[in-house]
């Protein structure tokens, strides 16, 4: 069945309103590219304003008896799900590689990393569980439990196509929610694949809906007062909007952003493993991660090591991301690889080194594809608009320093707070380094440091709007309101006859 699906969505993206895959009777389409060739592979429907109504009422008559649903039943549900997506996991990564680019490889640990939050979303009956304080006062308990919000929306970026959909409409769902996911218009087949999945798991219809467009549908979703919390992961000028105009309608939101990660080498790092570490995570899924460690700080006589990378980062395999070899894959639009270069020359311009140059890469077989090779940029300093800019390319911007203090304090002038690493074979540097850096998410010899669900995503400052944060306690929190419960029940009321007058007082 899967695979009938995936030759159908080829030709046009369908919407999925109420358990139906629905032809959108819109008149504005937006074509969707191989990034690899820029041929047109599938067209997705901006949904007409009926069309999006239609989801949302969906959605809020199945919150009416989901919500009401056993939490047993949806933690099974929860567990057939996780089961079919990886079961159907290279299906759903050749997709992402068709419409995004990114390799083959790369595509199945965006698909396994979302996977691992479905299969956190199977501990709801622990994950859920309220407080409770008995006798506060005399015969007086008071306890809690969470229910749910009611119609929740995910509002999806285009490099992570099925990681950052899985981050939303299972947590939401499990906690009792129904939900609307608008999927980026560039990449929108994993989610569709993904909504076959939930539907095959016992999904009842309409609990989860997929709406497409762009930003008439964000406003939609902004605007519309049935909608109670959005969840949002993208750029910068999309999240601090969607934050503001959600909010300002009574929503909640969460809202990740841009980011600019800082890679921190220590002369007694361990040179072999930082070297590639930094490849890796600077130039891996292009460059298009908001995690992605696009800045590295050489402290002391590690610099002298900037060489070696450049040797390393040559010998990564630029190519189509279904090719076998491929280490990353092309940018996702023209647009995209156009602004990548211009941040590149911004740098030079401005006084960088440009030690390794991958803007005039040509890929045999795919010389139409928006592909932009390793770069290296030198000598970069903070006030240089390419260090100021989040890139979102495979660009490494170096930065050197004479000490960890200095290290320290440059990132914590950096208006983002995502992720940063320091690698370092001292105990007593790196426990300094994570007691000191103002940023959410620390790496200690890892370049990448995403937390696995059962912890929040814990992005901070200027990489995240909202109070409470993605996946682990923190999902389950946005996705609950707590409700608390005070009960009296007199001991002497089990045995009198004649029911007290008396105003209740605690004792």
């Amino acid at each position: 069945m899967i695979d009938i699906i995936f030759c159908i969505f080829q030709t046009t993206t369908p919407l999925f309103i109420d358990g139906k895959f629905i032809e959108s009777q819109t008149n504005e389409w937006i074509d969707i590219h191989d990034p690899a060739t820029n041929e047109v592979v599938s067209r997705v429907p901006c949904a007409t304003d009926s069309e999006m109504n239609s989801a949302v009422a969906a959605a809020d008559r199945a919150f009416q008896s989901w919500k009401e649903t056993s939490i047993l039943t949806r933690q099974q549900v929860m567990f057939k799900l996780q089961d079919l997506i990886r079961t159907n996991s290279p299906e759903i990564a050749k997709i992402i590689t068709m419409e995004q680019g990114k390799t083959l490889l790369d595509a199945e640990g965006d698909v396994f990393r979302g996977l691992q939050v479905v299969e956190h979303a199977c501990s709801i009956t622990s994950l859920q569980l309220g407080e409770s304080l008995p006798s506060v006062a005399k015969d007086m308990d008071t306890y809690t439990y969470r229910i749910p919000l009611g119609v929740t929306a995910g509002i999806t970026p285009f490099n992570f196509p099925a990681m950052i959909p899985l981050w939303m409409f299972p947590m939401a769902l499990v906690c009792g929610n129904t939900s609307v996911i608008k999927p980026s218009e560039r990449d929108p087949g994993a989610v569709m694949l993904m909504m076959k999945l939930a539907q095959d798991a016992g999904i009842p219809d309409g609990a989860v809906n997929v709406i497409h467009g762009a930003k008439r549908a964000v406003n939609f979703i902004l605007d519309n007062p049935v909608i109670k919390a959005v969840s949002f992961v993208g750029s910068d000028q999309a999240g601090e909007y969607i934050y503001e105009r959600g909010s300002a309608n009574g929503k909640r939101v969460q809202s990740n952003m841009g980011a600019k990660n800082h890679g921190v080498i220590l002369p007694d790092a361990n040179k072999e493993a930082t070297l590639n570490a930094l490849c890796g995570a600077a130039f891996g899924a292009a460059g298009q991660r908001c995690m992605a460690l696009s800045t590295a700080v050489f402290v002391g006589e590690t610099k002298n090591w900037i060489p070696e990378l450049v040797e390393r980062a040559k010998k990564l395999k630029v190519s189509a991301g279904a090719e076998p070899e491929a280490d990353l894959g092309p940018l996702i639009t023209p647009e995209a690889k156009d602004r990548v270069c211009k941040l590149v020359q911004s740098g030079v311009n401005e006084g960088a080194g440009l030690i390794l140059d991958g803007r005039d890469i040509s890929v045999k077989g795919y010389e139409n594809g928006n592909f932009v090779g390793p770069t290296i940029l030198t000598d970069v300093k903070p006030d240089m608009e390419c260090y100021t800019e989040e890139i979102f390319g495979p660009v490494l911007v170096t930065l050197n320093v004479d000490t960890l203090d200095e290290a320290i304090s440059l990132i914590n002038k950096n208006p983002y707070g995502n992720g940063t690493a320091v690698f370092t074979n001292s105990g007593a540097a790196a426990r300094k380094f994570q007691n000191e850096v103002d940023v959410g998410q620390i790496g200690i010899n890892v370049p990448i440091p995403v937390p696995l669900p059962m912890f929040a995503f814990t992005g901070s400052r200027g990489s995240f709007r909202g109070d409470t944060n993605f996946y682990g306690k923190s999902g389950i929190a946005f996705y609950t309101q707590t409700k608390t419960i005070t009960s009296l029940w007199r001991e002497e009321d089990a045995t009198d006859k004649v029911a007290p007058t008396a105003m209740p007082t605690m004792k």
